[in-house]
């Protein structure tokens, strides 16, 4: 079985997985059009669009998140096979779901299709919390809603909607995605997405989750595509992982520890990935040299995995990144395909 490959991209991760500054325009760009040079399937970022507590503490200076679908639209210009992938797209910060419907159609159009869309809750709350004061939402729910309206709005003429957090009425939403179905993912760890991922995606994107963890809720994933009448072929089985590829095991460890996105994993610890807490960072993700890492992407192709989704490449610098992209490329790619 073969799998897709993709590389992280640097939208809103200034201070908590690189430090402050990295990732300028003339970065984002680098790092896009070298993934497609390597033959990467894709690229992903994330959305964030306030300064987390713990980074806040750590650094005098803000952190500079672009605007994904914004930045998207800038690096489809500039490239030609690579596709674009949002890892994710928190709807909860984005209360208009009519204004991001046609956000992500227009942008299907100016990429030639080349879009796929994953939505989540977002990693912290406070940050949630800084947009929407006191709402009291369920952030989970919320992303359910959210998926229907975008539905809705994508294959219907005239479009209404009644729910808890979105409401439209006779909208006339066009253009429609350019593709037949866009792509969306549901993102997170929390088992309730299995449930969501069955009724209406086309893919899961877990995080830093151990390949035993991964295979039982896979299983639970098919069981209920099936039940549902759903080829379980037909849906991305996508965890996304932290990557630094050394010469040896410890080497590899070192330069880890000594990135900004070992601290990021440690803060995630107390949120998204409190379930992973009681196993090492480094255990799980794709850290060491090239035959340990071979090994530990072949154990997860055995669980169910069928997209290495945004790799995060642990780098304190672009060069870095781009470097670790190369050797990630030339060396595992071929052996884990």
């Amino acid at each position: 079985m073969s799998v897709l490959v993709s590389a992280g991209l640097p939208t809103g991760m200034e201070g908590l997985t690189y430090p402050i500054p990295f990732s300028d325009p003339s970065s984002l760009l680098r790092i896009a059009q070298h993934a497609e040079k390597l033959g990467y399937h894709s690229v992903w970022g994330n959305d964030h669009m306030s300064t987390q507590n713990y980074v806040r503490a750590e650094f005098s200076q803000p952190p500079r998140f672009w605007e994904i679908l914004t930045t998207y639209a800038w690096l489809a210009a500039q490239t030609t096979t690579l596709r674009f992938g949002t890892g994710i797209l928190v709807l909860p910060m984005r209360r208009d779901i009519v204004v991001t419907a046609k956000q992500i159609a227009t942008l299907d159009h100016l990429s030639d299709g080349r879009l796929e869309i994953g939505v989540g809750i977002g990693a912290y709350r406070e940050e949630f919390e800084a947009l929407w004061p006191n709402s009291g939402a369920h952030r989970g729910d919320m992303v359910e809603e959210g998926v229907d309206a975008l539905h809705t709005l994508f294959n219907g003429k005239d479009a209404s909607f009644d729910g808890k957090y979105y409401k439209f009425h006779n909208v006339q939403f066009s253009p429609k995605p350019l593709q037949t179905r866009l792509p969306i993912y549901f993102g997170g760890n929390n088992p309730n997405h299995i449930r969501r991922v069955a009724e209406a995606a086309d893919g899961w994107i877990p995080a830093g989750m151990p390949a035993d963890q991964l295979r039982v809720l896979v299983d639970r994933l098919h069981e209920e595509l099936v039940a549902r009448g759903r080829d379980p072929k037909a849906v991305q089985v996508a965890p996304q992982f932290v990557v630094h590829v050394g010469k040896t095991k410890e080497s590899a460890l070192e330069r880890y520890r000594q990135s900004q996105m070992c601290k990021h994993l440690q803060s995630l610890a107390k949120s998204t990935l409190k379930d992973q807490a009681r196993i090492p960072m480094e255990d799980i993700n794709l850290i060491g040299d090239v035959e340990t890492i071979v090994a530990r992407a072949q154990a997860l192709k055995q669980a169910g995995v069928t997209h290495f989704l945004g790799l995060y490449f642990a780098a304190n610098d672009v060069n870095e990144l781009l470097d670790q992209m190369q050797v990630f490329a030339e060396e595992v790619i071929p052996r884990i395909r």
